[in-house]
């Protein structure tokens, strides 16, 4: 998790993103939570401010806030004990709506994001990101605002191992969508990083980085090269064993989860 932090906190200065005033959002995983720490660290010997942070907030955030790190956060979902007091006693800790933070028809927070950190349980050669279903297919938990804040920032970075157990993270189509790949620009593994094709502007500013940036296609074979292609887990094609439908942001229906044989 340090490594793909510290990857991604690179990642992320070498593109000119971290600077007085930018706007940030971090997932709740572990990753991307770290990458706050070197955020931090960029911003202090610089003696610059982030403008404001979107949160689901963390004490990782509010720290940041308490050193004046970033000018405020704009909370939507609190997650710990810390976050919560600061909720109560800082003024720059600011309570929103769900919509304010995430309504596709209204001008939401979301889409004044230079960059957010998302997690993934898997993503596929066309940088569609699942965060529903694990690794036998199973539904494990909510995706929260991860297709909205991919939507909106100006770049979206996906932290993710490259290898979870025995199993490459990396597959030829997920199982099930819930970001398009169309909203995700970046990938960052432990043992590299992957641009999205259609970022040709963010590929051309690494051509040169002493960073180690792949194809995605390149860091899958990498995972295959360590640790084998995993069979695809069968399920149901019966309609009546579909189990959940998955609504994109707008209302319309991008995938669905089906049952596991």
């Amino acid at each position: 998790q340090i490594k793909i932090a510290e990857l991604a906190g690179e990642f992320l200065d070498q593109a000119g993103i971290i600077k007085d005033g930018f706007v940030f959002q971090l997932g709740a995983g572990g990753a991307p939570l770290t990458v706050a720490k070197f955020i931090a660290e960029k911003l202090r010997k610089r003696g610059e401010v982030g403008g404001f942070a979107i949160g689901g907030a963390t004490g990782i955030l509010t720290g940041m806030l308490e050193e004046g790190l970033i000018r405020a956060i704009y909370d939507t979902q609190t997650f710990d004990t810390t976050a919560a007091a600061s909720l109560d006693k800082n003024p720059a800790h600011i309570e929103m709506s769900a919509s304010m933070y995430a309504n596709p028809w209204t001008d939401c927070t979301t889409n004044y994001l230079d960059v957010v950190f998302l997690g993934a349980t898997e993503i596929d050669l066309d940088f569609n990101v699942n965060v529903m279903t694990d690794s036998n297919g199973v539904l494990m938990g909510a995706s929260g605002g991860h297709s909205d804040t991919a939507a909106g920032a100006k770049c979206t970075v996906i932290t993710c191992p490259l290898i979870r157990g025995r199993l490459p993270m990396i597959r030829d189509k997920v199982a099930t969508v819930i970001t398009p790949g169309t909203s995700v620009d970046v990938l960052v593994t432990e043992y590299g990083i992957a641009i999205n094709p259609a970022r040709t502007d963010l590929i051309e500013r690494f051509k040169d980085s002493n960073l180690p940036i792949f194809t995605i296609e390149e860091l899958q074979q990498l995972a295959f090269n360590l640790v084998g292609k995993p069979q695809d887990i069968p399920v149901s094609d019966k309609d009546e064993d579909i189990i959940a439908i998955v609504e994109y942001r707008d209302g319309s229906i991008i995938d669905v989860v089906r049952k596991p044989l």
